[in-house]
């Protein structure tokens, strides 16, 4: 299984970015997926996901201003960003959790300039 993470770039605060995360199989409707982002000197933390049961979380930073969803037919996953701040600055990684391997893109960086 690969992932591959692409959308990022520079945007001033305020403006938006969606990411996308393409795999290279039909995983999106079976497996746990979903973005997490590692800011320099931070843990990588979860900012939003589907879980197995179907159901999404959000880290309460995000809430109301990041979506997530998915093409299963694209086998895509997009993060779309909006009202983006300085302190989302991260690389933001898709991740795939398939209960007998997880699997990580590359990372793709998303830099908000104030």
């Amino acid at each position: 299984v690969q992932l591959q993470a692409s959308g990022g770039g520079l945007v001033q605060a305020g403006g938006s970015l969606r990411l996308s995360c393409a795999a290279s199989v039909s995983i999106f409707n079976i497996a746990a997926v979903g973005w997490y982002r590692q800011a320099p000197g931070k843990q990588r933390e979860l900012v939003a996901a589907f879980n197995r049961g179907g159901t999404i979380s959000y880290a309460d930073s995000v809430k109301g201003r990041f979506t997530i969803s998915r093409d299963n037919a694209k086998n895509t996953m997009y993060l779309q960003m909006n009202s983006l701040k300085p302190e989302d600055t991260a690389v933001y990684y898709c991740n795939a959790n398939l209960g007998w391997g997880t699997f990580w893109g590359q990372g793709t960086q998303v830099t908000v300039s104030s």
